[in-house]
This record gives structure tokens, C-alpha cells and sequence, in this order.
């Protein structure tokens, strides 16, 4: 099954952290990572920084659209009000059909802030509470999304370009 994940640090280094864990992971078959990539908040700015690793040849920059929708326009969305509803309704259509909520978005943008990181990835056949394992005892908070084969397809079409 493919998991659209983001694990959300209090810190700005637990994002990285958890990257190193998520690839020994993958190395001790517990993950098969399909793509992901770091958003590391900095205190004092304004957005975030994303840092995206090609995990596969495959699906190429196609990944970059996705991660630059769910890690940088998000992001530009403002927190409050009738505002955050539009914006986060904007990006919805972008991500229509893969499984990626509104209601996901929403909650990714209000509790990814400043001082903060995050790691977003897609992953097939993940051992869940295997990897769950290896991320407890930080100070972390789970979103994730399980995908339909229909949504898998449309999120590979629209953001892994197979």
C-alpha cells in the first residue's frame, strides 16, 4: 500500500534525524521510499526551506511539483482565518484525487511553524508499526494518509510523472 506521510519535529534538526532513520530503514527492508523531502522552518523566517532528494530516476523532477505545492505554496498561505480556507481550498484542487485531503492540508499548515521540521515522503510496502518504532521517543507528530490504488495512481501521474 502507498502511505503519504509527514512526520512533524519540534526542533529544526528532527526532520534530518528522521530522514537518516527513514533510509536505514528502507536499508533493512521496513520501506520502500517512493520519494520524500525535508522542510526545516528557521525561527526567524518567514517560510520554510525544502530540500528534496531524488529517491528514483523514474519519476524524475516530476516530484518537485509536489513538494513544492505541499512544502512551499502551503506554506505562503497565511494561518488565519477565511484566508487559510482559500488558499488551502487552492492547493486542494492540486491535489485532487491523490489522496491528500483538505483536511490534510489544513492540518499540516497550522501545525508546521516556525522553529519546527518536518519530513514528508510517499512510501510503499511500509512495515508501519516497524517504522513507528524507530521514529518513537522524539518529539514528534504523525499525519499520514493511506492510499487507495486509484489515489496511488493519480498522485504517481500527477507528481511522479510514471
Amino acid at each position: 500500500m502507498t502511505t503519504f506521510t509527514v512526520w512533524k519535529f519540534e526542533d529544526m534538526d528532527g526532520a534530518a534525524r528522521a530522514e537518516a532513520t527513514l533510509k536505514t530503514a528502507a536499508d533493512d527492508g521496513l520501506v520502500t521510499i517512493v520519494d520524500h523531502a525535508v522542510v526545516t522552518w528557521p525561527a526567524d523566517a518567514d517560510k520554510p526551506e525544502v530540500r528534496h532528494d531524488r529517491d528514483s530516476s523514474r519519476h524524475g523532477a516530476a516530484w518537485g511539483a509536489l513538494w513544492g505545492i505541499l512544502g512551499g505554496a502551503l506554506f505562503a498561505v497565511p494561518i488565519a482565518g477565511a484566508v487559510l480556507g482559500a488558499g488551502i481550498g487552492a492547493l486542494a484542487k492540486a491535489t485532487e484525487g491523490t489522496g491528500i485531503t483538505k483536511q490534510d492540508l489544513e492540518r499540516i499548515r497550522t501545525e508546521i511553524g516556525p522553529g519546527s521540521s518536518a519530513l514528508f515522503m510517499v512510501t510503499d510496502n511500509a512495515d508501519m508499526d516497524r517504522l513507528g518504532e524507530r521514529f518513537r521517543g522524539r518529539d514528534s507528530t504523525l499525519i499520514t494518509t493511506n492510499l487507495t490504488e486509484a489515489e496511488r495512481s493519480t498522485l504517481l501521474e500527477t507528481f511522479g510523472g510514471a
